[in-house]
């Protein structure tokens, strides 16, 4: 599918969202807004994945077996099931598969006594093969493959399919080469449609507005778990379904992760916030840092420095160049500063950018060696965050997604250290 811009005019809710949370202004908090003010719900206007769509990712899935000569994928419990079926399954001892042919229907793989409730959500295929608890469910994927039509004699296993299910398949059909599904599954989901963009745009307006709510409550001796509650709370309360919030004071915000051993709130802290939730499955990712109080002159200097190089490596997102290029862009304007170089600290110690959709950490890193080329429909996180250990760290993180005229954000970017809302 092609993306053009013009497909999201329509997408951003942030107008709503601004208009929800104010009083953070200077780099310090005033006009704090009740926390016990309700907040509304963003996601009335959410339209789910259709039927259909579901429907061409399975022919888009066919088309790529028999383009790489594979008879057949099997996907375990997980994203990618969900994707191609819309099947939420909880991934027990107990091997529940679907299987997609390179030519025909979907095919499921089941416990006898789940029978009936994955019944309830298949909307795909209809051929089911049950086991029951004294039996293989090998044996019935390996079957199911054989009923499939076995041309080339290669079986693609999806990358987060489980090892004892890997080994049972082998073992009960040994003639089969065993080759990775990357090709079909990568080749799919890393390409994403107008409606799935339009669900990661709701999921960061939700993130965005929740980030500012939480700005708004900081306050002297608040611990990171009090704020990252109101932010959790927040996104929740939008209509979002809250994935993570990481709040981090002080020194604390150079470690890109978090530490072990947290701080109160104190004036003149940096306070990073690294948050994300979901809406119908797709993820949001942002960060951002600002200064509990007056930033000092080195604070504004980093965080300005931070700024540069983020817009370095959006401004390096073209169409047909490698992802290692936005890595490489906004890295350079790090180093040319005197951190690094590389990975080293004081510096940018992670890759730029990751992919994200379905899952927060998918394919189409933006780090040095993948040649890969960015194409439209195409997602992922610009992040290069300056850690200062002993100091403090810097991360403005922002998600784009690819469109044929080339990358657009979806979250309003920070303006100023001053202004991280403006």
């Amino acid at each position: 599918m092609s993306i053009r811009r013009r497909d999201f005019i329509n997408l951003t809710g942030m107008a709503a969202a601004t208009s929800m949370v104010t009083g953070f202004k200077a780099g310090v908090v005033n006009q704090p807004m009740d926390p016990n003010q309700a907040l509304e719900s963003m996601t009335a206007d959410v339209v789910p994945i259709a039927q259909a769509e579901r429907e061409e990712r399975i022919a888009k899935a066919q088309r790529l077996l028999a383009e790489n000569k594979m008879d057949a994928l099997i996907l375990d419990c997980g994203t990618s099931l969900n994707y191609f079926t819309g099947i939420r399954w909880w991934p027990s001892e107990r091997t529940m598969v679907a299987i997609i042919p390179a030519r025909g229907e979907v095919k499921y793989i089941c416990p006898g006594f789940e029978e009936a409730r994955l019944r309830e959500q298949i909307t795909i295929g209809k051929d089911v093969y049950v086991w029951q608890e004294d039996e293989s469910p090998y044996q019935l994927i390996a079957k199911a493959i054989k009923d499939a039509g076995i041309t080339f004699g290669n079986t693609a296993i999806e990358e987060r399919t489980r090892f004892f299910i890997v080994d049972g398949v082998r073992k009960e059909a040994p003639s089969q080469n065993y080759v990775s599904g990357d090709p079909v599954t990568i080749g799919c989901r890393i390409h994403k449609s107008t409606a799935e963009i339009q669900l990661m745009q709701k999921a960061s307006d939700i993130t965005w507005a929740a980030i500012k709510q939480g700005v708004s409550q900081l306050k002297e001796g608040m611990t990171q778990g009090e704020l990252a509650s109101v932010i959790m709370k927040a996104q929740t309360a939008m209509g979002g379904v809250a994935d993570f919030a990481l709040c981090l004071f002080g020194t604390d915000s150079a470690f890109p992760h978090g530490t072990v051993h947290p701080q109160p709130l104190k004036e003149g802290d940096v306070v990073l916030m690294d948050c994300g939730c979901t809406v119908e499955g797709y993820n949001s990712d942002i960060t951002r840092t600002v200064v509990f109080g007056n930033p000092t002159k080195r604070q504004r200097e980093i965080w300005a420095l931070e700024k540069a190089a983020q817009e370095a490596g959006f401004n390096a997102a073209k169409i047909g160049a490698p992802c290692e290029a936005v890595d490489a862009a906004a890295r350079k304007v790090i180093t040319d500063a005197g951190f690094g170089p590389g990975y080293q600290l004081p510096g940018l110690p992670h890759r730029t950018g990751h992919g994200i959709g379905m899952d927060g950490h998918e394919w189409g890193n933006m780090v040095k060696g993948n040649k890969r080329p960015l194409e439209p429909g195409m997602c992922f996180s610009v992040e290069p965050t300056i850690a200062i250990p002993g100091e403090f760290g810097v991360r403005l993180e922002d998600c784009v997604y690819m469109t044929e005229e080339g990358p657009h954000w979806f979250s309003r970017t920070s303006h100023s250290i001053d202004e991280p809302f403006a």
